[in-house]
């Protein structure tokens, strides 16, 4: 499960998100542009670990 981000980076793994602390949630962007991720896709994504 990958997720593409609009600048073309393909985020599998936490390593390839970047958390930003919200008022309540935290907010999950892209670490190549810093575009938000959507929280769908963040929540999946940060659970993964490269094997």
């Amino acid at each position: 499960m990958a997720y593409t981000c609009q600048c073309g980076a393909t985020l599998r793994y936490k390593q390839d998100l970047v958390k930003e602390q919200g008022e309540v949630y935290p907010t999950w962007k892209c670490r190549d542009c810093l575009s938000e991720v959507p929280g769908v896709h963040a929540e999946r994504i940060k659970h993964r670990h490269p094997s």
